[in-house]
């Protein structure tokens, strides 16, 4: 052992605890747990895509870009504005959507429909109407199809791009049609289950996406003030720019972000890399609760 390796110890160790405390919460370990030890048949297992995909490190800028794509549809901006509290507890909303995906991809099959049954809630009391006077609904299945495949494909795009070992074509399409199995319980209707379909529903969606104030804020809120402390924010923006790197050319005009080609070959998508590759470092902290499973 060299004089570095204590240190280099300690610094995982760090690192580690504080993505666990911001992504899970104060009681991270009873919740990781809950979803790793419990025993009981599960929906997915190690070897299946869906499960290397969201144990990866690459959700991380993969979940960054999800919320940015999101923010482009009025109404499911609309409900996020009105009721998730994103500004006044973004750290909340993310410990519960990470506990959502943890649970439904890794934990058994009774936690995860409880879960689902949870979210399914909260979703009918989301309702109000848009700053255009329209009405909406969370539990409206035309709005849960685009959260999920914005999810689904932000998933699988910055996997692809960032991970130690991108899935082959045919492992591609079988996560997304894995990832339909919770979206069609969460209230989906008819949810893709080929990477082709998955993007021809995104494209299906285009004429109803635009810019607006509450979408532009949201990509304000989380590319330039995160609410981080100054220490944290390096690594975090690195994550962001991964993140815009991989949006697509035309969801980047409405939400006023630049679309620059080189750049992002040359910057985004190697910082994107890096702070990927040194989460991923710390995720795989021997004393996690994963390796016990």
């Amino acid at each position: 052992m060299t004089l570095l390796d204590p240190a280099l110890h300690r610094a995982r160790t760090q690192l580690a605890g504080a993505l666990r405390a911001r992504v899970a919460g104060r009681d991270a370990q009873r919740k990781a747990e809950r979803i790793w030890l419990s025993e009981g048949p599960r929906w997915f297992t190690p070897d299946d895509p869906i499960w290397r995909v969201h144990a990866d490190a690459a959700m991380f800028p993969a979940g960054i870009r999800a919320l940015l794509l999101q923010s482009l549809h009025p109404l499911a901006m609309a409900g996020v504005a009105a009721h998730s509290g994103y500004k006044g507890d973004p750290w909340g909303r993310l410990q519960r959507t990470s506990e959502f995906l943890a649970t439904t991809t890794f934990g058994t099959i009774e936690h995860a429909e409880q879960q689902i049954a949870r979210v399914r809630r909260i979703h009918e009391r989301v309702r109000g109407t848009a700053p255009d006077g329209r009405p909406y609904a969370a539990s409206d299945p035309h709005l849960l199809r685009w959260v999920h495949v914005t999810e689904a494909d932000s998933f699988l795009t910055a996997f692809q791009r960032y991970a130690d070992a991108p899935l082959t074509p045919a492992e591609a399409d079988r996560y997304v049609e894995q990832a339909a199995v919770v979206a069609g319980r969460l209230g989906v209707v008819d949810p893709p289950t080929t990477v082709e379909q998955l993007r021809a529903t995104i494209d299906g969606y285009r004429p109803e996406l635009a810019s607006t104030p509450a979408a532009r804020e949201a990509a304000r809120f989380l590319l330039v003030h995160p609410p981080l402390p100054i220490a944290a924010r390096p690594g975090y923006l690195a994550l962001a720019a991964g993140a815009v790197a991989l949006l697509p050319r035309w969801a980047r005009t409405p939400l006023r972000l630049p679309s620059l080609p080189v750049t992002d070959r040359l910057v985004g998508r190697p910082l994107g890399a890096a702070a990927t590759s040194v989460v991923r470092w710390a995720m795989r902290h021997p004393d996690d609760v994963r390796n016990r499973a």
